[in-house]
């Protein structure tokens, strides 16, 4: 399916790194402004990210608001299943 293509594209470019105060780890996805998570592991930061990635594509396609193209997939509202 196109939509978990992207999700795991997108998830592969994520970047993580730790933080001083509060103590724990910051992720994020260069080029998808807003989409972050925390965790105390790295696991469980990229699984909140991974969450917040879900809930961004949502928002970005009702809204109708392009989204990066990343590894040569493209997402757009008619390849997302209703």
């Amino acid at each position: 399916m196109v939509l978990t293509t992207y999700i795991e594209a997108a998830l592969r470019r994520a970047v993580v790194d730790r933080m001083v105060d509060p103590p724990g780890l910051f992720a994020e996805i260069p080029g998808f402004l807003g989409v972050w998570a925390t965790g105390d592991t790295a696991y469980a930061a990229l699984e909140q990210l991974r969450e917040v990635l879900e809930d961004w594509i949502v928002l970005q396609l009702r809204k109708n608001i392009p989204l990066p193209e990343i590894d040569g997939v493209r997402l757009s509202s008619e390849a997302v299943p209703a």
